[in-house]
This record gives C-alpha cells, sequence and structure tokens, in this order.
C-alpha cells in the first residue's frame, strides 16, 4: 500500500460521492482509478461496458485487474460480432 497525493478539491469530490454511493473514500478512489485504467485501455468501451465486467469478474471472484485485457476483447470481439449480425 502507498500514499496518492490528492487535490484538495478532488479529496471533496470523493468525500461526496462516497456517502453518496456508500462507499468509503478509499473504496471510491479505487473504483474510480479502476474504471479510469480500464477505460484509458479500452477507449471503445462505454462506461456501462466496463461497469458490466467489473461485475461479471466480480460475481467470478476476480476481482483484480486479471480480467482487464483478456475479458476486455473477448467482449470487444462478442460486440462486433453482434453488431455485424444485427446489420
Amino acid at each position: 500500500m502507498g500514499i496518492v497525493k490528492i487535490s484538495d478539491q478532488m479529496h471533496d469530490n470523493l468525500r461526496a460521492a462516497s456517502e453518496a454511493l456508500s462507499r468509503s473514500i478509499n473504496a471510491q478512489a479505487e473504483h474510480w482509478m479502476r474504471v479510469g485504467m480500464l477505460a484509458e485501455l479500452n477507449p471503445a468501451l462505454s462506461h456501462g461496458e466496463i461497469c458490466q465486467l467489473m461485475l461479471q469478474a466480480s460475481q467470478r471472484g476476480d476481482g483484480g485487474f486479471a480480467f482487464a485485457l483478456p475479458e476486455v476483447s473477448a467482449a470487444k470481439k462478442r460486440a462486433a460480432k453482434a453488431a455485424r449480425v444485427a446489420a
């Protein structure tokens, strides 16, 4: 575990979001970091798609990032196939 310095404004945002979503400040920060990392690695995915992948990983007991790239690649392939079939 390390220390991450953030601005006062970001800390205020974290505090407000954590209260609204019933998470600790650390849990809220980690959630935002996980979503942000996945969004940067997979710019074609929407926020909703990223959250679905995170939920699926959690249900499988894989709450870490091990799922990030392989699952996202599989999700992209499924989405592309579905788009071709629908067209």
